[in-house]
């Protein structure tokens, strides 16, 4: 192996682009001892299938210390574009009331992951989602996921840590990293999860996780809760319209028990895309708290506690994958505007599926049905249905991969009373 000094990046950055070998720095510096060797790889393969373009890539930029392995800096890239006819129809009149093409990026990317000793890291991304999507412009950079992960630190896996902005599990399509799900657009009713508790459920947060031989999975979590600009009413109107906000609130709590029964059939990552190897069955069952939510908006000044429960279960066996949720919402309110305050509950649940075909080029047909009731109490016209058909291709699995899909969304009488139809052309590079 060719040894190249750190003081000539340019030409290791030039061998790098033309070879996928490892190439090893020796650090001279003052700051460095002398055995401190790096080896650098560039569009590093995962041990994944060859598809039509070859393996997936597992990053864009990884350096490792060669004498210990445990410290290294892995960057990774993400881009989700969206090509998409977008209608919105009244349903009262049937007549189109909007009808455009949208270009933009739903994911725009870059992901860091620093290993500092064995089983301890951080890992934080960049982002700038939805740039240019409708009249938004490019939007702003911002950080998304921010976290201090500690695992194994008793030699097992059953107690594990995680501090700062990560991920909290209230629902399996959300938890799942974008770049693995069936479909870039994820169902309303768990979007509308991912705001319930905590802000894009990652606020700050301290959690304690585990598995026991991948039989039984478990996450409990503490932290800040929700933001005023997704406090949303049963309409989808947020409170900062209404001219409303958030005073304080508690501190949210919570965790989710995820059971995996039959041997064999373990599930060992999170994801919706298997390429028809192995298999896996589970369930599981969420429940989290926020308390004591005290806001303004056109009633005055109110307080609420929120609870969400989800069930999940997802089995995948080979070329076929499987999954379900329910979510039972108590702490929603009808009508920010409304100078009448009502505060009550909903409810919702999706399926969806793939079937893959590994010897058609891994051309994967896939689909996805929703029903999501607003307003539980027993009025009519508050109910939104939605469906999802389509295809992916994995040119190089989640590295690189194009889809075409079909949504329809149909709104109530209560919450629109329109049908959105989207006709999108989607794609992803994840290296």
């Amino acid at each position: 192996m060719k040894k190249r000094n750190i003081l000539v990046p340019y030409l290791t950055v030039y061998l790098l682009l033309y070879d996928e070998k490892a190439y090893s720095l020796d650090y001279n510096s003052k700051n460095f001892k002398r055995d401190n060797t790096f080896n650098v790889f560039f569009l590093e393969k995962a041990n994944t299938p060859k598809f039509l373009l070859g393996q997936e890539i597992s990053s864009l930029f990884k350096v490792v210390n060669t004498n210990d392995r445990n410290i290294y800096l892995k960057i990774r890239l993400r881009l989700q574009g969206t090509y998409e006819d977008y209608e919105v129809i009244d349903k009262n009149t049937g007549v189109k009331k909007t009808d455009i093409w949208i270009g933009y990026l739903r994911r725009e990317r870059i992901e860091a992951k620093l290993g500092l000793d064995k089983g301890v890291y951080f890992a934080m991304d960049i982002r700038n989602d939805r740039s240019s999507y409708k009249n938004r412009g490019l939007q702003q950079i911002k950080l998304g996921n921010a976290y201090l992960s500690i695992e194994k630190p008793f030699g097992n896996s059953l107690i594990n840590f995680r501090i700062f902005k990560a991920k909290i599990d209230i629902s399996r399509t959300e938890t799942v990293k974008s770049t693995w799900i069936l479909h870039h657009d994820r169902p309303l009713v768990a979007d509308f999860s991912a705001q319930f508790i905590s802000y894009n459920r990652n606020s700050v947060n301290f959690q304690i996780f585990g598995n026991w031989k991948h039989k039984i999975h478990y996450q409990f979590a503490v932290g800040k809760g929700i933001y005023s600009g997704k406090f949303k009413d049963v309409k989808g109107q947020d409170i900062k319209k209404v001219g409303g906000a958030i005073k304080g609130q508690d501190l949210f709590y919570g965790g989710k028990i995820i059971i995996s029964p039959f041997s064999g059939w373990e599930e060992k990552k999170r994801t919706e895309t298997y390429f028809g190897i192995g298999k896996h069955i589970e369930f599981g069952i969420g429940y989290w708290r926020l308390p004591n939510i005290r806001f303004v908006d056109s009633a005055g000044k109110g307080s609420m506690d929120r609870t969400l429960l989800n069930y999940e279960f997802s089995l995948h066996y080979k070329n076929f994958f499987l999954g379900w949720e329910y979510f039972k919402f108590d702490g929603i309110e009808k009508d920010f505007s409304d100078i009448k305050r009502e505060i009550g509950k909903s409810d919702g649940w999706y399926v969806k599926g793939e079937y893959v075909f590994p010897s058609f080029y891994y051309i994967a047909p896939f689909g996805r049905y929703e029903e999501w009731n607003k307003w539980n109490s027993g009025e009519s016209g508050y109910k939104l249905k939605s469906k999802v058909i389509g295809v992916n291709w994995y040119l190089k699995g989640n590295s690189i991969r194009l889809g075409i899909a079909y949504q329809e969304d149909d709104y109530g009488l209560n919450i629109g009373n329109k049908k959105i139809k989207r006709y999108k052309l989607v794609s992803q590079i994840y290296f």
